[in-house]
């Protein structure tokens, strides 16, 4: 059984009972408030984005508070002759003096310009208030006895609630002058300006690609879809490689830290992949164990190289996206995050209250907060989609938007959309059998016009770029080795980075 916990020490080195301490507070200030919106309700603005009735730590005073702003947004004076009547029969307010306590208020005032300034110690308070409260919900929830509820599941949730209430009210957003807004449009200017045409975003170490998106920027949601065995995690790992590849190259001045969430494929696995792609070693022999000693010790000393490579994957299946946000919180923090990939976002789960909805409401959820950590990290996220099976039913089976599965709130919260799309994986199993009442020279005829198209298409991917919130739409070709998983640009294949 763990120790008990102790008491707190004073600075004279003597243990004190935490049940003499008071939780922190500034009633004066509370009042001073009060008295200013009374004195000018114009005090009200400079306070009324952050705080709330609940910051209060007098109930009452926060319920005067919320007859003040209610007033003061219909456009009426809020004052303690107006407010009388709200509170003559208002029995919590009798407990500190009634209609006559509002008089009180009118009192308290000291400085209509500090306004603001009280408004900020009441909420920051409340802030120390609420962080007790965690601190003490922490505690008990760890002494707690549920075994299935693992504290790996309660840091998560500290976090999280943590984080919360860093931002929940936070008082330093709002508008700008449009001249801030020029300014910094200029200072992104001034920067490409400078770059010489160089990315303004995370490289995918595809040129065309990068040239069509003018790289990964970052708070952009990215979606990459396809259908099953067209290449969407052999894509994805690439452009993570090439990514973190670039950072480590150039000291972290280009390219990006990756944080690769990988719900399907195992870490190993995903490992395995980019070891395959920078050996030109295939995957499957590699898996089978099928390769010579000479290839193996290749391998090793390739691998060596790789090492440092600042890839970070979490494999955890069926990852909440509160859970996956709280890690990628952490990997910025800690590791200075500037890429993010999920593969994939159908493997996500959202919250309990979304799956009660319905799966529709779900997906809606998890690319609303997809989009809203890219915002919050600055940093861009992609993440791999499923495709509906409408695709197979056409003969052109080149995607569109219309084919994500969920597509509304896919298509609505991505700034990109993409779509990975191989025919060659259609012509090999086109044509293959012969058709019932099909003459030998017809099929042999269409056998010969399917083999023509396959060599014009063989080693070719397409990436259709079917939206751009900011950019041109479009298609990039680019070539596709599937014994090493690589993608690469179609004119100039690269050579391995090592």
């Amino acid at each position: 059984m763990p120790p008990p916990l102790t008491d707190p020490i004073n600075e004279n080195g003597e243990q004190f009972s935490s049940a003499f301490r008071t939780l922190p507070h500034n009633i004066e200030a509370e009042k001073s408030l009060i008295g200013a919106i009374f004195a000018n309700n114009k005090a009200y603005e400079k306070v009324s984005e952050f705080l709330f009735p609940e910051h209060f730590v007098i109930a009452q005073h926060g319920v005067i508070y919320d007859a003040c702003s209610k007033l003061i947004e219909k456009g009426q004076i809020a004052d303690p002759v107006t407010l009388k009547r709200y509170f003559e029969q208002d029995e919590s307010l009798a407990e500190i003096g009634g209609p006559a306590y509002l008089v009180e208020l009118a009192g308290s005032v000291v400085s209509i310009i500090n306004a603001g300034e009280y408004g900020r110690i009441i909420y920051d308070l409340h802030l120390k208030r609420e962080l007790i409260g965690l601190g003490e919900d922490v505690v008990n929830r760890a002494y707690g006895g549920d075994v299935e509820d693992e504290a790996t599941r309660q840091i998560e949730a500290a976090e999280q609630t943590l984080y919360d209430l860093a931002t929940t009210g936070n008082y330093e957003g709002g508008f700008q002058s449009f001249r801030e807004s020029v300014v910094a449009a200029l200072n992104m200017a001034e920067a490409a300006h400078k770059r010489d045409g160089a990315l303004a975003g995370v490289t995918t170490g595809l040129l065309d690609v990068d040239t069509m998106l003018g790289g990964l920027h970052p708070s952009d949601l990215l979606i990459l879809a396809g259908r099953p065995s067209m290449g969407k995690t052999a894509l994805a790992t690439n452009i993570a490689y090439n990514a973190a590849y670039t950072h480590h190259q150039t000291g972290g001045e280009q390219g990006a830290v990756v944080g690769f969430f990988s719900l399907e494929m195992s870490a190993e696995q995903l490992a395995t992949r980019i070891i395959s792609e920078q050996t030109q070693t295939s995957s499957d022999s590699i898996r089978k164990g099928k390769i010579t000693t000479p290839e193996f010790d290749r391998l090793v000393a390739i691998s060596q190289t790789l090492h440092d490579m600042p890839i970070f994957i979490d494999d955890t299946p069926a990852l909440t996206v509160s859970a996956l946000r709280t890690r990628a919180r952490r990997l910025k923090r800690q590791h200075n995050l500037g890429l993010i990939v999920v593969d994939y976002l159908q493997l996500i789960s959202g919250s309990s209250s979304s799956r009660n909805d319905g799966r529709v409401q779900e997906v809606s959820e998890i690319t609303r907060g997809l989009k809203t950590l890219a915002k919050e990290l600055e940093v861009p996220v992609i993440a791999l989609s499923q495709l509906s099976r409408a695709v197979e039913q056409r003969e052109d089976k080149r995607p569109m938007l219309s084919d994500l599965r969920e597509s509304g709130s896919i298509e609505q919260d991505a700034d990109v959309v993409m779509f990975i799309f191989r025919e060659e994986y259609y012509l090999e199993r086109k044509g293959a059998s012969q058709h019932e009442n099909e003459s030998d020279d017809k099929f042999f005829l269409r056998q010969q016009r399917n083999e023509e198209r396959l060599e014009k298409v063989r080693n070719i991917a397409e990436l259709i770029i079917a939206k751009q919130r900011h950019g041109p739409v479009g298609t990039v070709n680019l070539q596709f080795t599937g014994e090493f998983t690589r993608f690469s640009d179609l004119e100039t294949i690269h050579q391995p980075n090592y």
